[in-house]
């Protein structure tokens, strides 16, 4: 895993849902949104389609936001389809990484292909599994074993330079 912060990231689908569902929501916290838009001006932020398709899967307000942002959204090209055939040739383990029983988590391995294509770094909020004996698998490690950097979302926010500012309203 690179140490260097790239200047480009790759958002997984929890880092939009979690976000607008608990801690960021627009009504408590819309600078977040404003900001992510602007980082998509920028051309600094993107998702997969495969992502996308997962959040507007639900017809809700967070699926109508995005369908109206400006983030920036890769569609699947051969490089990141061979990309993918290499994440999944790299270790047998690495088909753990979609959960076919409950058709989730269609995308992970959609966002690290894109971001090994594009030198990105990939924005999660799932963790690691240390269990040795663990059939599971996430983004995390499936990122270390390809050599893609990752981090969370709340490193995100440092790295990009996002500070929130509280007041109370009247």
């Amino acid at each position: 895993m690179s140490t260097s912060a790239s200047n480009l990231y790759c958002l997984d689908a929890n880092v939009l849902i979690q976000a607008w569902q608990k801690y960021y929501s627009p009504e408590l916290c819309p600078e977040y949104w404003i900001n992510l838009m602007e980082l998509g001006n920028l051309g600094r932020i993107f998702i997969p389609n495969a992502v996308r398709d997962e959040i507007i899967r639900t017809e809700d307000d967070l699926s109508i936001w995005l369908k109206q942002s400006n983030i920036p959204i890769r569609p699947v090209t051969e490089k990141v389809t061979i990309a993918l055939q290499n994440i999944y040739s790299a270790d047998p383990k690495h088909k753990f990484l979609v959960d076919n029983t409950k058709a989730r988590s269609l995308a992970d391995p959609w966002i690290i292909a894109h971001s090994i294509v594009e030198g990105a770094t990939v924005v999660t909020k799932e963790e690691k599994v240390t269990q040795l004996n663990s059939n599971r698998i996430k983004i995390p490690n499936v990122c270390d074993n390809m050599k893609v950097r990752w981090i969370n979302d709340f490193q995100f926010l440092g790295e990009v330079g996002i500070k929130f500012s509280c007041r109370i309203e009247k």
